[in-house]
This record gives structure tokens, C-alpha cells and sequence, in this order.
């Protein structure tokens, strides 16, 4: 399938906060109610339409204990989005997202569009933490901001579009120079021609890791 630009995304927060779920929910659109926890870190990817452009998404959800954040930090470099994630009914997944975005500041390129996203929005009779707190967390330090729930499917597609979206966009304003493949935005076939114009090898990268 030719693609006009492929974007590489991490997804990141602490153990249990629904990562892969909401990979899961966005590749296979099924939620998995019990799921081992990610060891390093699992892969996935999907086509999505933006601005009538076929953009391939390249998914890297990593785990969120600490013995493997170094992993994790790894992942930073090369990625264009990042989709933060906290649980809405455990406060202490909110209370780490300071640790987590400075983390991510430190080890990404500056132009990384990062969404935060609070999962888990279809528990909101067990909420911890207030839209309102999520907002204000995603105003102050320039994120985008959406609550989610992996299990009934609600605003995961938009949380990965939205983001998708906004990286479009910077690269139309001059943002990032799209053949310096560190921005995790590669120039996919039957995209515009340019020193990357054959992404043939790296679309194969994930089938190990399926």
C-alpha cells in the first residue's frame, strides 16, 4: 500500500494505564480486557487519510516500568508524535506526567506533537482525576488534550488522527525538513519526490514484531 508520508509515534505513561489497549483499539479496533504487560516494546501500524493523503502510522508502545525506561528513551529519538497516557481513575498515573513529558522533552526533537490522553473515560464513576485538571496539565506545557477509553473505542481514532493532523500541518508550514528521517516523518512511495522517495525497507521493520 503506497503511502504519502509515513509518521513514527511512541506511546508513553506508567504500567497500566492502557497503552496497548489503545494501540490495540486503533490497529485491530478490539479492546482486550486482560493484556500482559509490554516487555521493551510492541509495534503496530495503520493507514489513515489526511487531507485526502494516505499517511502510514508506525506505532511504538513501550513499556511504562522503570526498569525499562532507558528502552524507552531509545524510542524518543526518530519520533514524530507521542501520545501521553494517564488512567483517569488512578491519580498517581496523572501525578507522573510531569516525569514522563520531561523525559520526553529531553531525549525527542523539540517539534514532537505530543497528545495527552487520559484513558479509561468509560470508568468516569471511578474518575481520580478531573477533565478539567487534564486540561489545564495539556494548556500549561502545550500538549494536545483528549480523554479517551480504549474499551468502548471513544476518541482513539481522534487522539491518533488529531495528532497526525497537527504534524501535517507543521510539515506544510516548513517545520521539519522531511528528508531528515530524525523527525520520524519519512517520504513514502506514491508521496512527492525527494531524496527519501523509496521508504521500500523500513515498511517492512515491524514484521518481525508482530
Amino acid at each position: 500500500m503506497s503511502y504519502a508520508y509515513l509518521f513514527k509515534y511512541i506511546i508513553i505513561g506508567d504500567t497500566g494505564v492502557g497503552k496497548s489497549c489503545l494501540l490495540l483499539q486503533f490497529t485491530d479496533k478490539r479492546f482486550q480486557p486482560v493484556h500482559d504487560l509490554t516487555i521493551g516494546v510492541e509495534f503496530g501500524a495503520r493507514i489513515i487519510t489526511i487531507d485526502n493523503k494516505p499517511i502510514k502510522l508506525q506505532i511504538w508502545d513501550t513499556a511504562g516500568q522503570e526498569s525499562f525506561r532507558s528502552i524507552t528513551r531509545s524510542y524518543y529519538r526518530g519520533a514524530a508524535g507521542a501520545l501521553l497516557v494517564y488512567d483517569i481513575t488512578r491519580r498517581e498515573t496523572f501525578n507522573h506526567l510531569a516525569s514522563w513529558l520531561e523525559d520526553a522533552r529531553q531525549h525527542a526533537n523539540a517539534n514532537m506533537t505530543i497528545m495527552l490522553v487520559g484513558n479509561k473515560s468509560d470508568l468516569a464513576h471511578r474518575r481520580a482525576v478531573s477533565t478539567e485538571e487534564g486540561e489545564q496539565f495539556a494548556k500549561e506545557h502545550g500538549l494536545i488534550f483528549m480523554e479517551a477509553s480504549a474499551k468502548t473505542a471513544q476518541n482513539v481514532e481522534e487522539a491518533f488522527i488529531k495528532t497526525a493532523t497537527s504534524i501535517h500541518k507543521k510539515i506544510q508550514d516548513g517545520v521539519f525538513d522531511v528528508s531528515n528521517e530524525s523527525y520520524g516523518i519519512k517520504v513514502g512511495y506514491g508521496g512527492m519526490p525527494g531524496p527519501s522517495g523509496g521508504a521500500g525497507s523500513s515498511s517492512q521493520a515491524g514484521s518481525c514484531c508482530g
